[in-house]
């Protein structure tokens, strides 16, 4: 026969723990090169190098340390790069294969551009309740894009 006890308050507590240690409840932080930065497998310039991030580039913050911060990239790639190499314009990054950029943060307001999957935009405020964020091309042209259809925010 099968007996059911209530759990002991150190078992709820431990297991609440390590619910609480998988899903952290903190916001995704994601910054912006400020120029051509070198990613490295280890927080020194003595690691290994990965790859080149280039000026304006999104990266999400993993570890944020005095000197150097742990990132990911929009292809989930982890690296480390120089804190210094971080700060310029918060952008975004199309992922979408095309993303019609529009005068008002509406599905039916007219297209002011198309921008290409890859394409940086220049992020000018913050995301309404409808999930739609104000950008800026390089170019000058502004709009509102879709938050489905950037990575970086």
């Amino acid at each position: 026969m099968l007996t059911l006890r209530r759990p002991r308050a150190g078992l709820l507590l431990a297991g609440g723990l390590l619910l609480a240690l998988a899903n952290p409840a903190s916001a995704l932080e994601y910054r912006s090169t400020g120029r051509a930065a070198l990613l490295y497998d280890a927080p020194s310039t003595a690691a290994g190098k990965l790859a080149v991030a280039g000026s304006g580039l999104p990266l999400e913050v993993v570890v944020d340390t005095e000197a150097w911060v742990k990132v990911r990239d929009y292809t989930g790639r982890l690296a480390w790069i120089e804190k210094s190499a971080l700060g310029g314009p918060r952008t975004v990054m199309v992922k979408a294969d095309a993303s019609g950029i529009r005068q008002q943060p509406r599905a039916d307001a007219d297209i002011v551009f198309r921008a290409a999957r890859g394409v940086l935009l220049e992020v000018t405020g913050k995301p309404d309740a409808y999930g739609w964020l104000p950008v800026k091309h390089a170019g000058g042209l502004a709009g509102w894009v879709p938050l489905n259809e950037v990575w970086g925010q």
